[in-house]
C-alpha cells in the first residue's frame, strides 16, 4: 500500500554518515530519511552523537564517510543553496552579545535572498522581542526565540533545531510546538529537532531517530517506535533467565526491576500470561514503554553489553 511518505520528496537524506574523533568516539554509519512536510525528533543521551550529526548536516565539521542531501542537494557541493534553504536554532545564541535585536536583522538579512522584513517584524511582536534590546540582555529563552525568528524569516524549507525548548517554560514550549506545526502545514517544509524533553516529541514529532553510543538504534514513525517495546516489571525474585534472555535493557532496584522488551518477544517470557487487551497476570506485569523508558533502558550496562556483542 502506498502511503503519504512514499510519494513525499526527501527534505533530508543521510546515508552512511560517519565521523571519527581522536578521542575515540565515532558517529558510525548513520542512515535515515526525513520526508518533506514532517517533523522528526532526534533523540539520544548526552554524548550520543546528536550534535555531531547536526554539525555534519550544516557542514560545520568534515565527515569521514557518507552522503548528506538537503532537498535533494549535496550539502557540501551545493552548500550555498542548501544553507539558503536551512533555518538553524542552536541550544545557545550564535549572535554577538553586544548586537541589538535590530542589528541582528541588519546582519542576517543580506545573507538570505528571500529575507522577509515583515515576517521578522511579526515574529518579534509575537515573541515580545524589543528591537533596542541587546542580545546579552535577553534571557536564554528569549535568545532562542530570536534565533527562531531569524530561522523563520527567510522561507527556509528545513528547520534544524538543537535543543530548541531547553530554555523555555511550558507555555513558551507549547507555543513553539504550535509554530512548528503551522510551519510544516503546507507539506513543503520540514523540521529536524533534537531534544531531551520527550513531552515535546509526544505532541509534535511524526518520526523519531534515536542515536546512542554513536550508532543508529531506530529511525521511523514515532508511533512505531513506542509500540515496538514493552516495560516488564517484577519483584526481586522474578528476574528469571527467560526475562534476561529477551530484555533489551534492565534496571534493578531494591524492590524489583524494570526490563525493556521488544513487543514481539513478550511471548517468550513464561511469567507473563495474556489477559484481555494489554493486561497481564502476576508474577510479572507488562505495560507500554514511554520514550523516556526506551532511552533509559537502552543505556544500562546490560544494554551496552548487548550492543557490543550484536
Amino acid at each position: 500500500m502506498t502511503t503519504a511518505t512514499d510519494q513525499s520528496p526527501m527534505a533530508l537524506s543521510i546515508t552512511g554518515a560517519t565521523k571519527h574523533y581522536a578521542s575515540g568516539f565515532t558517529l558510525d554509519d548513520i542512515t535515515f530519511d526525513l520526508p518533506s512536510g514532517y517533523i522528526m525528533g532526534l533523540i539520544g543521551p548526552n554524548g550520543a552523537g546528536k550534535s555531531t550529526l547536526i554539525k555534519l548536516i550544516l557542514n560545520m565539521i568534515h565527515r569521514d564517510a557518507g552522503e548528506i542531501h538537503v532537498l535533494g542537494l549535496d550539502n557540501i557541493a551545493d552548500e550555498e543553496i542548501v544553507k539558503e534553504n536551512l533555518g538553524v536554532v542552536f541550544d545557545s545564541s550564535y549572535f554577538i552579545e553586544t548586537w541589538t535585536v535590530n542589528k541582528v536583522e541588519q546582519a542576517m538579512a543580506p545573507m538570505y535572498l528571500a529575507w522577509d522584513h515583515a515576517a521578522f517584524d511579526g515574529y518579534l511582536t509575537r515573541f515580545g522581542l524589543d528591537r533596542k534590546k541587546r542580545v546579552k540582555e535577553l534571557s536564554r529563552g528569549m535568545q532562542m526565540k530570536l534565533m527562531l525568528a531569524v530561522a523563520l524569516s527567510h522561507d527556509a524549507k528545513l528547520l534544524v533545531l538543537d535543543e530548541p525548548t531547553s530554555g523555555l517554560d511550558v507555555l513558551a514550549r507549547d507555543e513553539l510546538m504550535d509554530i512548528l506545526q503551522n510551519y510544516i502545514a503546507d507539506g513543503e517544509r520540514s523540521v529536524l529537532f533534537s531534544t531531551h524533553i520527550t513531552a515535546d516529541l509526544e505532541r509534535a514529532a511524526d518520526f523519531i531517530t534515536y542515536i546512542t553510543r554513536g550508532k543508529l538504534y531506530f529511525t521511523g514513525p514515532k508511533d512505531e517506535f513506542e509500540e515496538s517495546f514493552r516495560l516488564v516489571k517484577g519483584g526481586p525474585d522474578d528476574l528469571a533467565p527467560d526475562v534476561k534472555g529477551v530484555a533489551v535493557g534492565i534496571h534493578r532496584y531494591e524492590t524489583g526491576f524494570d526490563a525493556l522488551v521488544r513487543a514481539e518477544d513478550l511471548g517468550k517470557i513464561a511469567g507473563l500470561k495474556a489477559g484481555e487487551g494489554r493486561h497481564w497476570t502476576a508474577p510479572l506485569t507488562a505495560e507500554p514503554a514511554s520514550i523516556d523508558d526506551i532511552i533509559r533502558l537502552t543505556n544500562t550496562s546490560d544494554a551496552a553489553y548487548a550492543m557490543e556483542v550484536a
